[in-house]
Formats: C-alpha cells, sequence, structure tokens
C-alpha cells in the first residue's frame, strides 16, 4: 500500500494495512447476520408486540456494541502496520551550555537598562523556567572564552555566576563554542589553545594535566548535526568575532558531535558607533554568521531587539529545549485503545443485553 508523501503518519511494516480489508468484510458479515436475523424472526406473530416493547432506543443500542468492537480491530490493525508520528515529548536534554557575551559594546543602552542586564535578568529567568534536572553551565566571552560556572543543578550557584560577570574587549565568539563543548565532552581532547594557535604547540605532550591519555582526533567518527540529544549550547552576543577561532570552524566542531547551537543576536544590526566612558567603538551584529552556526547545528536563530523581546527569546528556548516534536513509534497506544473499545464493547453488551456481544 503506498502512501502519499505528505501523509502525517509514517509506517515501518506499511505491508500490513491492507489487514485493513478486513474491516469492511466484518460490516458484511454483521449486515447479513442481522438479516438472517429477522428473517427467523417473522415466523413470529407476535413480533409487532416485541419491536413495540423494545422501542428505537433499544434498536439502537444494539448496535453501539459491535461497531466499538470493530473500532477496536481497525486500531489492532493500524497497530500491526507499526504507525510512527511526529509528537510533543519532553526533551531529554541533560545538560545546557549558556554561552554569554561580556563584551564593551554590551553596556550599550539600546536595550533597556542596557544590553548586559537585559540579557542577564533574561537569562536568570530562563534558568528558573527550566526543569531543576537539567544541569546549566555558563561561558562568558569577549577577548577569551571561559567557563565562570560548571555545570549545575543549584539554580542560586547559577544566578551567583551570572551578576559576577565583568565586560572586557573583543568578542571571541567561536572560542565560546569550542569552551563550551570542551565543558560537555571533558575527555574528548577538545582543546581551545590547540584551536587558536595551531596544533604545534601541542605535538609536545600526548597526557592532559590530569595525567591521562588525550584522546587522538583521528578515533572520533563525526555524527548527524543535531543528533545529540543529552546537551545543547545558547549563544548569546551583540557584535561580530574579533579574536579567538573561527566562528564556522567551531560551528562545524559543534555539528560534527551532533550538538546544536541555539543563536540570540541582541542590539545593533545595521553597524552603529556606541560610546560610553571616554571612548567609542563601532559594533555590528553579525546575524549572517549567527544564522550559519545555527543551520549548520541543526538548530534556530533568534533576535532581539528589546529586552522584551530577549525575554520571549528565552521563553521560546525554553519549550524548545524542554519539549521537543520527535517521530515515536505509537503502536503501543492504538494498541491500548483497541484494548479499551474491545472492554467497552463487552461491558456495554453484557450490561444491556445480559451477553458478550
Amino acid at each position: 500500500m503506498q502512501l502519499p508523501n505528505n501523509f502525517p503518519i509514517n509506517f515501518l511494516w506499511p505491508s500490513f494495512l491492507w489487514l485493513l480489508l478486513v474491516a469492511p468484510l466484518l460490516v458484511l458479515l454483521y449486515i447479513w447476520l442481522l438479516r438472517r436475523k429477522k428473517k427467523m424472526a417473522l415466523r413470529y406473530a407476535s413480533l409487532s408486540i416485541v419491536r413495540e416493547a423494545m422501542g428505537r432506543g433499544h434498536s439502537l443500542r444494539r448496535h453501539i456494541p459491535p461497531f466499538l468492537f470493530l473500532l477496536a480491530i481497525v486500531a489492532m490493525l493500524i497497530a500491526a502496520a507499526r504507525p510512527m508520528a511526529v509528537i510533543a515529548l519532553p526533551s531529554s536534554h541533560e545538560t545546557i551550555m549558556l554561552a554569554m557575551d561580556v563584551s564593551g559594546s554590551m553596556r550599550a543602552t539600546d536595550v533597556k537598562p542596557n544590553r548586559l542586564v537585559a540579557a542577564q535578568e533574561a537569562a536568570k529567568a530562563f534558568i528558573a523556567e527550566l526543569p531543576r534536572t537539567v544541569k546549566v553551565g555558563i561561558v562568558a566571552f569577549a577577548g577569551s572564552a571561559q567557563v565562570v560556572q560548571p555545570p549545575t543543578l543549584s539554580r542560586e550557584d547559577l544566578v551567583t555566576a551570572i551578576d559576577r560577570f565583568q565586560l572586557q574587549r573583543a568578542t571571541a565568539i567561536g572560542s565560546a563554542i569550542v569552551v563550551s563543548l570542551a565543558e560537555l565532552f571533558p575527555d574528548a581532547g577538545i582543546d581551545l589553545t590547540t584551536m587558536t594557535y595551531g596544533r604545534e604547540r601541542q605535538r609536545g605532550s600526548s597526557i592532559d594535566e590530569a595525567g591521562k591519555p588525550k584522546t587522538d582526533p583521528k578515533d572520533f567518527v563525526p555524527v548527524a548535526p543535531g543528533s545529540y540529544n543529552s546537551a545543547a549550547i545558547i549563544l548569546l552576543t551583540d557584535g561580530q568575532r574579533t579574536t579567538g577561532v573561527d566562528t564556522l570552524d567551531a560551528a562545524k566542531l559543534a555539528a560534527d558531535r551532533g550538538v546544536r547551537v541555539y543563536t540570540v543576536g541582541v542590539g545593533t544590526v545595521d553597524g552603529e558607533t556606541i560610546g560610553f566612558e571616554g571612548w567609542s567603538m563601532r559594533v555590528r551584529l553579525d546575524e549572517e554568521t549567527l544564522k550559519a552556526v545555527a543551520t549548520r547545528t541543526n538548530a534556530e536563530y533568534f533576535y532581539a531587539g528589546t529586552a522584551e523581546n530577549l525575554k520571549k527569546v528565552y521563553e521560546t528556548l525554553s519549550s524548545r529545549l524542554t519539549v521537543e516534536k520527535k517521530e515515536t513509534e505509537i503502536s503501543a497506544l492504538l494498541a491500548l485503545a483497541g484494548a479499551l473499545l474491545s472492554v467497552i464493547a463487552a461491558g456495554l453488551s453484557l450490561l444491556w443485553f445480559n451477553r458478550i456481544l
């Protein structure tokens, strides 16, 4: 049996759908039995009296149990074909890394009260909405990137780390992604220094600081982008990379490990000179690169031009990361529905007519 490409349900064993032809055959059999019973009833002279006593409602009710039983059979036959449907399920994300820009331009006031404070408040609200079973880690980046809070379940520690942000110069977006990945995969040999300055500086040693052998990158086998469901990265920035690892190289590293990088852009898209405390700087949000990062890692890009929009972005991300749509086999649900319909059909028949169907 061939189904249209846009059919909402797929089947692992579609050939079993041919069994649904049993349903109309059962309907025909039921009609034949009713007519046969009617012919036998015509032999009794008191048939009209019996009909008047039964009434119309009783005549209708006698068809309900068989109808429900037919639905039960159809549900079980469809279950045999192992249907797959896209449904919303609780996310399996166990760790989320927040990579937040703390470059000097985050002090700009085009997002009230300023970009940094708006980002801090939105991040804290986002953390509060997450399930308590989800660990959150925080990476702050400007001219370099560093973990300011390793993944933890303590919401108090996360809030404290966010409140301690210190503004610095430059923007190392790619480095923030690399540091986040290194935190998610501590035994994978992901090294920011190596990616920043080349492999020559790292050739002298095959042992890490803890005395463990470093993972050979040649042993790593890339996976499908977005296929790693145990962690995700949310990267927020208001500028474009000025130093550190190339952003798209870092995105490829995340994509090869299946980690989604959701990017959030804040501030000026077209470019603007922002001045404060006696000095000025030209900033421009590199939306093109942020969109490329999200696309390459099978995630999404969000733009937040105001504090309110930024809060909505984090609310959307919270819903994305706590509930996700997956193609899941629903055979068990249909089988359960079939069993319940069978029980209801038998119960009604026993209640109304003192017999099972």
